[in-house]
C-alpha cells in the first residue's frame, strides 16, 4: 500500500493498494461528523462495487443513499447535475454529511461538483474505479459538468478529503477503458518524466499498476501543489487535451477522453517537429509507445472542424490559448498560441 499526501487547499491523503473498498466506511467515518452518505456511481460500476461499499459504510454506522445515474460522458450535464442535488435535499443531507464518488471521470467529476455547490460546500471522497480516474481525475480537485457548448465549461475548484484507489477494481475493467488510462500515463511521462515513458516501453503497466499509479500521483500532487488553480504550471497536465477536446466534440463524445487525448498528444507533437520545437524522433517513439498499448495517434476531423470545438477551451484567455508543446522526449512547455494561429497547430499536426 502507498499513500501520497497532497497539500492543496486542505491537506488530504491518496491511498494506492487492494482491499480498499473494504475500508471507506472506516475512512469516511474519520472525515465527517454525520453518519449519512450519499453514494454517487453509475450503471457500469455500481452493480459490481456498489454492495461492498454500502457494506462497509453501514458496517460504520452510516446510512446509506444511493444514487445511480446512466454511465457515459454524454450523462455528465446540468440535468443528472440537477437531479442529484434535487436527491440529497429531499433526502436531508446536511453539510456534517458527505458523498463518496464511486467511478471513473464522470462520476468524480459530477460528484465533486455536486459536493461543492450543494449547501455551499459539503465533504467529499474519491473512489476511483478506473485507471484514468485513479492517475489523474481523481486527484487535484478539479470537478466540473459539460454544457452543451464545451466540455468541463461549468464547475468548480473543490479538494476532496480523501482518495482510496483500490487497485482491485482494475480487474474488471474492460480493455478499452484501461487504455484510456493509459493515455493519460504517457502523458505524465511526456510532460516531465523520461524515466516512467522509458519503463512503460520495457514492461506492461499492468505489471507494476500500484508503482505507476503512485508515480504519476507524485507527478499531478507536485504541480497542483504549485498551482492548485490552474493559472500556471498546473496547466502543463492538459498535454493533448486542447485538441484531444475537440476530437471528442466532434465525436459527439463517442471518442472516448483516453483515446482523444493520445491523438490530440500525437498532433501537437507532431506540430511541434514541424514548428521546430521538438526533435523528429520524438514523435514516432511517442507514436509506438501509444501503438503498444492500443491507443489511436490518428484522426479523420478536418483541420476547420476540431478548430472549431476548441475555441471553447477553457485555458484561451481573451486572443490566446495555452498550448502545452513537447519539446524532448519526457519534456513539455507552456507555449502561449495566437487562438488565430491554432489552426495552423492542428493543420501541422494532421501532416498538412
Amino acid at each position: 500500500m502507498t499513500t501520497v499526501t497532497v497539500k492543496a487547499s486542505h491537506t488530504y491523503d491518496v491511498t494506492i493498494g487492494r482491499g480498499l473498498l473494504a475500508q471507506v466506511g472506516q475512512t469516511a467515518a474519520g472525515l465527517w461528523k454525520g453518519r449519512t452518505a450519499a453514494v454517487v456511481s453509475d450503471t457500469n460500476v455500481a452493480p459490481r462495487y456498489l454492495d461492498t461499499l454500502r457494506a462497509s459504510l453501514e458496517g460504520a454506522g452510516f446510512r446509506v443513499l444511493p444514487f445511480v445515474f446512466p454511465a457515459g460522458e454524454e450523462h455528465k450535464n446540468g440535468h443528472t447535475y440537477l437531479n442529484l442535488l434535487e436527491y440529497l435535499a429531499q433526502e436531508h443531507l446536511t453539510r456534517a454529511d458527505g458523498l463518496i464518488a464511486l467511478g471513473g471521470g464522470v462520476v468524480g467529476d459530477l460528484t465533486g461538483f455536486a459536493a461543492a455547490t450543494f449547501l455551499r460546500g459539503i465533504p467529499f471522497l474519491q473512489v476511483p474505479t478506473t485507471l484514468l480516474a485513479a492517475v489523474d481525475a481523481s486527484v487535484g480537485g478539479k470537478t466540473a459538468i459539460d454544457l452543451e457548448n464545451g466540455k468541463n465549461l461549468a464547475g468548480a475548484f473543490y479538494q476532496p478529503k480523501a482518495v482510496l484507489c483500490d487497485l482491485d477494481t482494475l480487474a474488471t475493467l474492460p480493455e478499452a477503458d484501461f487504455a484510456d488510462g493509459c493515455a493519460e500515463v504517457i502523458k505524465y511521462g511526456m510532460i516531465g518524466d523520461a524515466g516512467l515513458l522509458d519503463t512503460l516501453e520495457t514492461i506492461d503497466l499492468r505489471a507494476d499498476p500500484e508503482g505507476v499509479t503512485a508515480r504519476c500521483i507524485a507527478h499531478k500532487r507536485d504541480l497542483v501543489e504549485q498551482d492548485e488553480f490552474d493559472t500556471g504550471a498546473r496547466q502543463l497536465l492538459n498535454l493533448g487535451h486542447t485538441i484531444g477536446h475537440g476530437v471528442e466534440a466532434c465525436s459527439g463524445y463517442q471518442i472516448s477522453h483516453g483515446k482523444a487525448v493520445a491523438i490530440g498528444m500525437t498532433l501537437v507533437t507532431r506540430g511541434a517537429v514541424a514548428f521546430g520545437k521538438c526533435p523528429p524522433a520524438v514523435l514516432p517513439r511517442l507514436e509506438g509507445l501509444l501503438a503498444r498499448y492500443r491507443l489511436p495517434t490518428a484522426t479523420d476531423y478536418a483541420a476547420g472542424d476540431l478548430y472549431e470545438k476548441t475555441l471553447s477551451d477553457k485555458k484561451r484567455a481573451g486572443d490566446t490559448i495555452s498550448l502545452v508543446v513537447p519539446t524532448a522526449w519526457g519534456r513539455s512547455q507552456l507555449v502561449p498560441v495566437p487562438v488565430g494561429e491554432l489552426k495552423t497547430w492542428i493543420e501541422r499536426g494532421l501532416g498538412q
